[in-house]
Formats: structure tokens, C-alpha cells, sequence
């Protein structure tokens, strides 16, 4: 890979974390203003995650928000970091990513993964009361593989001349393997672990087998947070670092401004966790966060990304997606 003339595709992963603040509604209203800001800027795809029992995170129905971006842009690819498949029907889930791919065909792209989506009382409500279904994620995406394809004994509607690009989410060689078997793409989570990527993307791309895809495609979703220097990324991060960390106790995960996150005290214990998380992000300015990504290229030997952006500051969060495009 020859990184000095390597152009990264870069896209967004939305998580849609809400500052504080800021309602739901108008959190929503800034994503379709951001996704319509990074198509301009040349992204190539925005992403949206699900989750259910995080406060302060607005992306419950990635499908939903896939399809109101898709109607607000004009090429941007859209799609689902992740859709919790062991939760719901494999065959509806084939047949919304067939109803979207039938809007706005080429332009679908479908994340799915194996989180419950909450603790177990929001799992059981996803689930419609059925049991825990996590070790049935192989044998739903298997059935999610029929659903999709032409040749399947059955196949979901509408029946569009294409389906939808399908990945699996992951953290792990176990999962690649997996994804890799049935031949989709595969997505790596460094934003939640950063230490498992090189081994997984390198058992995906040796053990895939043509099938739903013709060939391996592979991407990573990471935190960044581009700065003008060194020195404002890390003034910006400060709000993501106090997010991540109530995340991570289940506390309250709306977004603090910069002032707030600075009032806090932290035991010695909760910065050592924040500088554990800082191993999942790259913060800094242009020349700190190309020189990052491109080390990042060159040991997972991908060059196709996503990105997640959960700072305070609306118009600095546009301006870190700028930074970053402007880098390749």
C-alpha cells in the first residue's frame, strides 16, 4: 500500500449523541444539515447506528434516518452501523433494505451486528418477549443472505435488479471469519476496540469466499476529532472524553459543552479510563491526525473509513469533517 499517494474513502458513522441542551428533534434536524454538509465536502456514505437505552444518543432507527438522508441528498451512500438483527425478523429486515434500495437504488448499504441494543428489559421489548436470540446472530444473517439474493429459496420485496450492499459488524477474528465465509463485507469497530483490528481484517481477507459479494470489502469506524492544532483538538475532545465515560457508567450521555466537562473533577481512576478511550480516537491537528491515519492504513492495510465525531460544537464538528477531507 503506498500510503504517500493513498486516497482514503472516508465516511460518517452517526451515533446522533445529543449535546446538552439540544433536543431530540433539533439533534435531528443537525444531522440532515451534516450529512448534506459532508456530501458537499465529497464523503462518500453516511451511516447511521441504533441504539435504544443510551440517553443523549437519537439514532433508534438507522433505517428511518437512512432513508430521510437519502431523500435529502443527491449521491451520498447511506446505511446502518449497526441494525440489531438477533432482535428482529431476518426477513423483514430483507424486505426494508430492498424497500429502501428500491428509492434510491446503489445508494443502500446495510451494517448489521449482534448487540442486544440495551440491558435485557429493552432486549425482551425489541424482541417482542422472545428469548435472548445473540447466539442465533449466525443463522439470521444466514437467513438475512437468502432474503437478499437472487438465487435465495426465498427472496424479500420488492425484488430490485440489485440488493443492497450487506456487511457485519465486529470486534474480533471470530467475527470477521464469519463474515468473510459468507462472503459480505465486513466492518471493524476500533472506536470501540482498538486493539483486535490488524488480526481481524487479516483473517477477513484471507478466509473470504465469494458469495453475496465478489470480493472483500472491508472499513474501519474510528474516532476523530481534527482540529486546527494539536492544541484545539485536545480542547475539543475534552467534551467527547466526559461523554465516553458516562456512556460507559451509564450515566447521563448527552454531550457536555467544553466548560463543563473542564468543571469536573475526575479520580485517578476516571483518567486513567479517559486516557485508555483516548486509544480508540485520533486527536489532533491536520498533520497529527493524517500521520495517525495513515500509520492506521498501513497496519490494518485498509484505506476505507468511518468516522464518528461526538463533540460539543455543532459548526467545529463540521470543521473537523472538513479538516479531515481536506487531509486526502
Amino acid at each position: 500500500m503506498n500510503l504517500e499517494v493513498l486516497i482514503m474513502k472516508l465516511g460518517v458513522l452517526d451515533q446522533m449523541a445529543q449535546p446538552k441542551g439540544v433536543t431530540a428533534e433539533e439533534t435531528a434536524a443537525r444531522t440532515m444539515e451534516m450529512a448534506q454538509y459532508v456530501e458537499k465536502l465529497g464523503y462518500e456514505r453516511y451511516w447511521f447506528a441504533e441504539h435504544h437505552a443510551t440517553k443523549g444518543l437519537a439514532s433508534s432507527s438507522p433505517e428511518i434516518m437512512m432513508a430521510a438522508v437519502a431523500a435529502k441528498t443527491d449521491k451520498l451512500k447511506v446505511g446502518s452501523g449497526g441494525i440489531l438483527l438477533p432482535q428482529y425478523s431476518a426477513y423483514k429486515v430483507a424486505a426494508q433494505l430492498f424497500q429502501l434500495q428500491a428509492l434510491f437504488p446503489g445508494r443502500i448499504e446495510a451494517g448489521v451486528g449482534r448487540s442486544p441494543g440495551g440491558n435485557e428489559t429493552i432486549r425482551a421489548l425489541l424482541a417482542d418477549g422472545k428469548p435472548n436470540q445473540l447466539a442465533e446472530y449466525p443463522d439470521k444473517l444466514t437467513d438475512l443472505i437468502t432474503f437478499l439474493s437472487k438465487n435465495g429459496k426465498v427472496r424479500a420485496a420488492p425484488r430490485t435488479e440489485d440488493g443492497p450492499r450487506l456487511f457485519s459488524l465486529g470486534l474480533g477474528e471470530n467475527s470477521a471469519e464469519f463474515a468473510a465465509q459468507q462472503g459480505i463485507g465486513y466492518v471493524y469497530g476500533h472506536f470501540i476496540n482498538p486493539n483486535k483490528g490488524a488480526e481481524a481484517l487479516q483473517t477477513y481477507r484471507e478466509n473470504f469466499r465469494q458469495g453475496y459479494l465478489d470480493h472483500p470489502v472491508q472499513r474501519v469506524a474510528i474516532f476523530v476529532i481534527c482540529g486546527e492544532t494539536d492544541e484545539q483538538a485536545e480542547e475539543l475532545a475534552i467534551s467527547q472524553d466526559v461523554w465516553l465515560l458516562n456512556v460507559e457508567k451509564g450515566l447521563d450521555s448527552r454531550v457536555p459543552s467544553i466548560q463543563e466537562a473542564k468543571a469536573k473533577s475526575w479520580s485517578n481512576k476516571e483518567k486513567e479510563q479517559m486516557r485508555e478511550n483516548r486509544k480508540r480516537m485520533i486527536i489532533g491537528g491536520p498533520e497529527k491526525v493524517k500521520r495517525e491515519l495513515l500509520h492506521l492504513s498501513e497496519r490494518y492495510q485498509c484505506d476505507d473509513w468511518l468516522i464518528l465525531t461526538n463533540i460539543y460544537d455543532f459548526h467545529e464538528k463540521q470543521q473537523s469533517y472538513r479538516r479531515i477531507m481536506e487531509l486526502f
